[in-house]
């Protein structure tokens, strides 16, 4: 599995990492318990099985529109099965749309497990907390609170969870 994700500029990664930091704090389920070199804060913008080869040389070319501006609201809530995802909301601009499109263009539409990420279905945003209790999100709520951040989103890589290796790409 491939991942093209879309990294933050220093302001919005500190903020995000201080979200996580907060969470471990009170307890609670965190993205900053993973301490692998690859985990940071990131918007996901396609997940595909294999990609093209075609298509790999081309990602830096898209990724050169960066940076982009961000805007992080304070929460969101995803149901995953019985337990839940915490994130922070990316607020849709005409830049970010163009950006996603024209990655979703390159690598072609997704299959049906990761629809999430096609052009009608994307919802972007930076995972704060996966395997949550309702409890849990409540308390954590609270922690994360409504503020929103502001920054740019800078750079681009490719993921392969396969063989865990990241890829820069701008």
């Amino acid at each position: 599995m491939f991942s093209i994700e879309s990294l933050p500029d220093d302001v919005v990664d500190a903020a995000v990492r201080a979200d996580w930091q907060r969470l471990i704090d009170a307890d609670l389920p965190s993205a900053g318990r993973h301490p692998s070199e690859s985990n940071r804060p990131h918007v996901t913008l396609a997940v595909r099985d294999d990609l093209p080869e075609a298509a790999m040389r081309e990602l830096a070319r898209v990724g050169s529109v960066l940076p982009v501006e961000v805007r992080l609201g304070g929460a969101v809530v995803f149901a995953a099965g019985e337990r839940f995802v915490l994130a922070r909301p990316v607020v849709m601009t005409a830049a970010l749309l163009r950006l996603h499109a024209d990655i979703v263009d390159l690598v072609g539409p997704p299959p049906a497990r990761y629809a999430v990420t096609a052009k009608d279905r994307w919802t972007p945003h930076m995972t704060l907390a996966r395997r949550m209790t309702a409890e849990q999100v409540g308390r954590a709520l609270g922690i994360v609170g409504a503020s929103t951040i502001e920054g740019e989103l800078t750079g681009l890589r490719l993921w392969d969870a396969e063989a865990k290796v990241v890829t820069p790409l701008r």
